[in-house]
């Protein structure tokens, strides 16, 4: 039984962040359900990882029969995901109003990257646009060059889909005080924001070049903070910060040039990071990993999304898990008295439409008859 068992969420079908929220609520118990609409991509397909622990039903909203399904379903969840744009709810009929006087406890969470309010609220955009008005994309690359994408990590899932799940389950527990639901505006310009944090800080006190990308402590500036490659072509990441583990690191790469003890004068940034790249290129990454794997030297190999799963640190703590022949990351965090875990794979396109109605109270004929006039589907069509 995880954390999460004997809530129910309701997911409208999205992509990017909404989905990832999804997963990790129903990883940790929560039933998810998720509604997709008549005609969608087999989700087996379009969400092979992210639909994991979720059941499937196929609505069609903008039928009434739909509709009032889907009312049905929201009268007993503890919350529902919108990842649409800011009033479509509301003009298919099932708004934050409509659905807060049949549930009154209920969290609707809606997903956007700009938010429900303000100048850019119905302006399309992706994790690039919001990321881009941080200051995030900008503090990213290398000096001199142009800005570096990193990949839809930060404002979809890291400012989206974790923010998403974080407002969920503070509107969860706020409601099992008072009683009372809410809307929670997440917004992956906000989410970004926040991740931010730490480097707003540090360019208010001076401690942080904000015009400039590699010129500071954790931008890939510092000789003992960026990457490396090595004889083989491949990679090592390094990050010894602290100078115990910067000694560790001299000590295992058998360092004995003496400029190395200035490790935080900038102005032998650069020169240092020339020496260490051409000691880290007399071997292979493995070779390095062999001398420097589970020390104090803040010392990681690169690996591809290919490698990840093999290697042996991952494989020992079970970071991935096999799910019908594919690979995921196992669930997180970890719960000690009420694991997660992953009960079965992606679904099939309303598989799961015919028990989850009658679950929430309709009887085969009312179920029959939405069938019947497309307002739901199921698997077999």
């Amino acid at each position: 039984m995880g954390a999460l068992s004997g809530y129910t969420i309701i997911e409208l079908a999205g992509i990017g962040p909404a989905p990832m929220g999804g997963m990790m609520l129903a990883d940790m118990g929560a039933e998810v359900i998720r509604i997709e609409r008549p005609g969608a991509a087999d989700p087996k397909v379009a969400e092979p990882i992210s639909g994991r622990n979720k059941k499937s039903v196929v609505l069609d909203l903008k039928q009434e029969g739909g509709r009032t399904a889907l009312m049905a379903l929201i009268e007993k969840a503890d919350a529902l995901i919108d990842p649409y744009r800011p009033g479509v709810c509301e003009k298919l009929g099932f708004g934050p109003d409509e659905c807060l006087a049949r549930n009154p406890r209920l969290v609707f969470a809606r997903m956007t990257g700009w938010g429900q309010e303000g100048p850019l609220a119905q302006a399309a955009g992706h994790d690039l646009n919001y990321i881009a008005i941080t200051g995030a994309l900008h503090a990213i690359g290398r000096r001199g060059e142009r800005p570096v994408v990193p990949l839809n990590l930060v404002g979809d899932f890291g400012g989206g889909g974790m923010l998403l799940v974080t407002g969920i389950m503070g509107g969860l527990l706020e409601a099992a005080k008072s009683g009372k639901g809410q809307v929670v505006d997440v917004a992956m310009v906000d989410g970004t924001a926040q991740l931010m944090w730490m480097m707003q800080g540090f360019q208010q006190i001076g401690a942080w070049n904000a015009d400039e990308r590699e010129s500071n402590l954790l931008d890939g500036a510092a000789h003992f903070y960026d990457t490396y490659e090595c004889a083989d072509g491949k990679y090592v990441a390094i990050g010894a910060i602290e100078p115990q583990f910067y000694a560790e690191l001299l000590a295992r790469a058998e360092v004995s040039d003496s400029q190395f003890q200035h490790q935080h004068d900038t102005t032998q940034w650069s020169e240092l990071k020339a020496k260490l790249g051409a000691i880290l290129k007399t071997k292979t990454r493995d070779e390095w990993d062999a001398i420097m794997s589970g020390s104090d030297a803040c010392f990681a190999p690169v690996l591809t999304m290919v490698e990840a799963p093999q290697y042996g640190a991952n494989s020992q703590r079970a970071v991935y898990t096999e799910v019908d022949g594919l690979t995921h990351p196992s669930p997180a965090p970890r719960f000690k008295r009420t694991p997660s875990e992953i009960s079965h794979g992606t679904r099939a396109l309303g598989a799961d439409t015919v028990s989850v109605l009658q679950s929430c109270g309709m009887d085969e004929a009312t179920v029959a008859a939405l069938l019947d006039a497309g307002a739901a589907q199921t698997s077999e069509g």
